[in-house]
């Protein structure tokens, strides 16, 4: 697997943001296995994927001057025990012990001097048929969740004993300091500003041609681009919920599964795509605990990932721009609102500036502390991210044992609420973390997520009866 050696300026963007708990960007899955696995055999396993994974031993080395990107480097002083850890929990070792566990485990920020992931094995669940957990907290700078789930193809196994061949060879450790990047990109600064320069004198040069060669063209991208732009960064497409305008720093995780061939025929029957009536779930959950507090809302302002990543990008990084829709919570119907979502997503999605944060990451990554937080707090107007991402078809293995399900949580970049679906073998699994300053009615809101869910499910059923009455009728 090829990794590009330079950090992409939103890679570093999204790694700075962990100096600040309410900016940390930490996306973890919690894999249920069928068995407790032989903890030498999963640390084969681990030590293994790291030495193919370059960036599960590297660490980030950023220059003491901004005159060059930071680096990706093979840790001298990497330590497979400080990221594989092995713990259990008490009796009687219930989901909800497990969701509590984890809670502090994802806000701790991750040491930055080593590389940005850590594993841990739960063991002592007793409910279901997992007796034990994987917990695997990945930094979003080494990747997306797309990403993630190419990544961890070579930690996992698609049969449970899976011949590996001969241990790889290990990385060369490199022994790099931000002076001598400094130092680096300072004898080659001349060449480097020429470049840049050439490029963009190149750039406006074929900008010019094409305005001299159709100048009303020109004017009317440039126009509609400024517009898409203007939209993409202005205010919030609803006012924010009054009942989710708390920060803090406490959070809560919930988690849901659905059939994933339900879920799909629910969509269809409403005309639309699984990921339509996924956020119509969402919306319908909304809906239910605004109502239940007395602050019924009509929309509330979310935002979803769209992915960009092709088949010629380099593993890892991050390949992803952001969307965002005036998610229509105060609809009761779930067919018309996942009607209403399949044509909100696509206009957001077809805007042309939906990536302009790619074009405005190198200026902010390079701004000062302070003032990085600050713009963040200014900008941090959505209610709820919302990310789908798909998984394997198969349920995989690692180290002998089988993954039965895979419960995924996101990070709260200054929202107030992230939910996940990750789909692995016919089943949606729904991960939800929540700041508590915002959400403060748990088991509320924790009921109104299976309800809102269980709106969008019953349509499913309803296409079904009507489809049975048509044939019974055809019949008569």
């Amino acid at each position: 697997m090829l990794f590009a050696r330079d950090m992409e300026a939103v890679d570093y963007l999204l790694l700075r943001g962990e100096h600040d708990p309410r900016s940390r960007a930490a996306m973890v899955s919690v894999a249920m296995l069928d068995v407790v696995p032989e903890f030498a055999r999963l640390r084969v396993a681990v030590d293994r994927a790291s030495r193919i994974v370059l960036r599960l031993r590297q660490h980030v080395v950023a220059p003491t001057l901004p005159i060059a990107a930071p680096q990706w480097v093979v840790d001298p002083d990497f330590d497979l025990d400080f990221h594989l850890r092995r713990v259990a929990l008490p009796a009687p070792g219930t989901t909800r012990q497990l969701l509590d566990f984890l809670q502090p485990l994802i806000s701790d920020p991750f040491d930055t001097a080593r590389p940005l992931w850590e594993l841990t094995l739960v063991e002592g669940v007793t409910e279901g048929d997992a007796p034990a957990a994987l917990v695997m907290k990945l930094h979003h700078a080494v990747t997306d969740g797309v990403g993630g789930i190419e990544l961890f193809k070579q930690l996992y196994d698609f049969e449970r004993d899976t011949p590996r061949g001969p241990m790889p060879a290990l990385p060369v450790p490199e022994d790099v300091s931000p002076a001598d990047l400094t130092s680096r990109a300072a004898h080659r600064l001349p060449i480097a500003l020429l470049g840049a320069a050439g490029a963009t004198a190149g750039h406006a040069l074929r900008l010019l041609e094409r305005t001299i060669r159709s100048p009303d063209d020109a004017l009317g991208d440039l126009v509609r681009e400024i517009r898409s732009a203007q939209r993409v960064l202005g205010p919030p497409p609803a006012p924010p919920s009054p009942l989710l305008r708390g920060r803090g720093l406490g959070r809560r995780l919930e988690v849901l599964e659905v059939p994933l061939d339900t879920l799909r025929r629910a969509a269809k029957a409403a005309g639309g795509s699984v990921n339509d009536a996924y956020i119509s779930a969402i919306c319908g959950a909304l809906r239910l605990y605004h109502e239940a507090l007395g602050v019924p809302v009509d929309a509330v302002p979310l935002a979803l990932p769209v992915s960009l990543r092709t088949d010629d990008d380099p593993a890892g990084g991050n390949r992803f721009a952001g969307a965002r829709i005036a998610a229509p919570v105060g609809e009761p119907d779930p067919a018309v609102r996942i009607r209403t979502v399949r044509h909100l997503v696509l206009t957001a999605v077809d805007e042309p500036a939906v990536d302009v944060l790619r074009s405005l990451a190198p200026v902010l990554a390079r701004l000062p502390a302070p003032v990085l937080s600050s713009l963040s707090a200014l900008i941090a107007t959505t209610d709820v991210q919302a990310s789908n991402i798909p998984g394997y078809p198969e349920a995989p293995y690692i180290a002998g044992a089988k993954v039965l399900k895979t419960h995924p949580f996101g990070p709260l970049p200054g929202v107030p609420m992230m939910v996940v679906l990750l789909t692995q073998a016919g089943t949606c699994f729904v991960g939800v973390q929540y700041d508590t300053a915002a959400v403060t009615e748990q088991d509320l809101f924790a009921r109104s997520l299976a309800a809102g869910f269980d709106e969008v499910l019953t349509l499913a059923a309803d296409a079904h009866h009507r489809t049975r009455s048509t044939r019974t009728r055809a019949g008569a």
